[in-house]
């Protein structure tokens, strides 16, 4: 099973070039470029590695690369940051305020133990509020910072020590002493390291089917100037890697006169031990068929007597484009607005009419309900005299004599009703 997995890490590693990036966590080193290069057989390759970092710089600068320095922030009675000392290796601390002159310090031997804890005797209440122990190394391009906070005290009941989750806090008694901890072990922090056996860089090359284990290395260099060559490649000229290459961080691999052999894996490794820096690049080279041969350039032709050609009274007419621009969208929205206006304005007119329409028939219909009434109230006066009229004519008293006599009852109805029609009528 273990023996699968490898397989199939190292083909991952062979043909996918984003799974280069995935193998970085290896020992060999950070991978920071994966590319696949394609050149014609017989060309000429070049392979860049480049990095600023491994510049070689002379022992003498390191000094002035190296730096720590302690700073304070107080927040009362007002927020305010204040440079407690600084020190270098090449330079004696320096304390910023007079009253910590002889009070304050940093052991001398800090650059060579990693230990740059400050000291402070005879505490005052002053003295509280929050430190930061800041390593610059600007060669290695390395910042670090520790923070401790101090707090003054006058019960030696109330002196501890704890963590409050982001930074340890000094609880200590007035007048008393107190080192605040920063501790760096890192070797880069030292003296005594030469810059020039630490620098290392170096090219291998894996051929299509080998084992990254079994790469061939081509070449080492040192930042002391020492070379190794592997096999006859570069005494041939066939490859070749700048001489200043740790002047210039250049450590890119040339390859001339490019063959169906040179296809393959081909990695750039960086070490700087001093710095703690691992870097690898790695490039997979296929070599395509030759480019075609070009032809031998024609001569121009030469013409021995030149002639210029004849002028005509032809005179060319000015050619004419025309060019429709598209309308643009404000054109548009412009006439599209002309056109909702006008549908509203039309919209508040057919409301109007309809409106006045309405209320001129309601006021008609109520003219004519009036008259009707006036009518009723007139000719009800007139029916009511005429009934009663009707009514006392009606009432007279028949002779029992006549009853069942038709045409005396005929002749009393005609005397009422000359009555009636005369009094109707007068």
């Amino acid at each position: 099973m273990r023996l699968d997995m490898t397989l199939l890490h190292i083909l991952a590693v062979v043909f996918l070039p984003g799974a280069w990036g995935q193998s970085s966590s290896s020992s060999l080193g950070v991978v920071l470029e994966a590319k696949n290069i394609t050149l014609p057989a017989g060309s000429q390759a070049v392979l860049p590695c480049h990095s600023p970092r491994m510049v070689w710089t002379r022992d003498t600068l390191k000094d002035r690369q190296r730096v720590v320095h302690w700073d304070l922030v107080r927040s009362s009675p007002e927020y305010s940051v204040e440079r407690v000392l600084d020190m270098s290796p090449g330079a004696r601390q320096r304390v910023y305020n007079g009253f910590n002159k002889g009070r304050v310090s940093v052991s001398e031997s800090a650059f060579n133990d990693g230990n740059f804890s400050l000291i402070i005797n005879n505490v005052v209440t002053t003295d509280r509020g929050v430190y930061t122990c800041n390593l610059h190394h600007h060669y290695c391009q390395m910042h670090q910072s520790i923070q401790v906070q101090l707090n003054v005290t006058k019960s030696v009941r109330k002196e501890k020590r704890y963590w409050d989750g982001e930074k340890t806090v000094f609880v200590v008694l007035l007048g008393s002493s107190v080192v605040l901890p920063c501790v760096n072990r890192r070797p880069l922090w030292r003296e005594g390291l030469q810059e020039d056996q630490q620098q290392v860089a170096h090219w291998d090359f894996q051929p299509p089917g080998v084992r990254p284990d079994k790469a061939d290395r081509l070449i080492d260099l040192y930042a002391s100037g020492e070379r190794r060559d592997y096999g006859l490649l570069f005494a041939k000229n066939k490859m070749s890697v700048t001489e200043d290459a740790f002047t210039l961080g250049d450590f890119s691999l040339s390859i001339a006169e490019l063959k169906p052999v040179d296809k393959g894996l081909y990695i750039c490794h960086l070490h700087h031990h001093y710095c703690g820096l691992h870097e690898r690049r790695i490039f997979r080279l296929s070599v395509g068929p030759p480019l075609p041969a070009t032809p031998a350039p024609t001569t121009p032709r030469v013409f021995h007597k030149y002639e210029p050609e004849p002028r005509t009274n032809e005179v060319d007419s000015p050619r004419v484009v025309n060019v429709i621009l598209p309308e643009q969208r404000s054109y548009f929205m412009q006439h599209l607005g002309y056109f909702l206006a006008t549908l509203l304005l039309l919209a508040f007119i057919v409301v109007g009419v309809i409106v006045l329409t309405r209320r001129r028939k309601k006021r008609g219909l109520d003219y004519d309900l009036r008259r009707f009434e006036q009518g009723n109230v007139i000719h009800g006066g007139e029916m009511s005299v005429d009934c009663t009229e009707l009514r006392a004519c009606n009432q007279e008293p028949l002779n029992s004599d006549h009853k069942n006599n038709l045409l005396k009852e005929r002749d009393m109805s005609k005397d009422c009703n000359k009555d009636f029609d005369g009094r109707l009528w007068k």
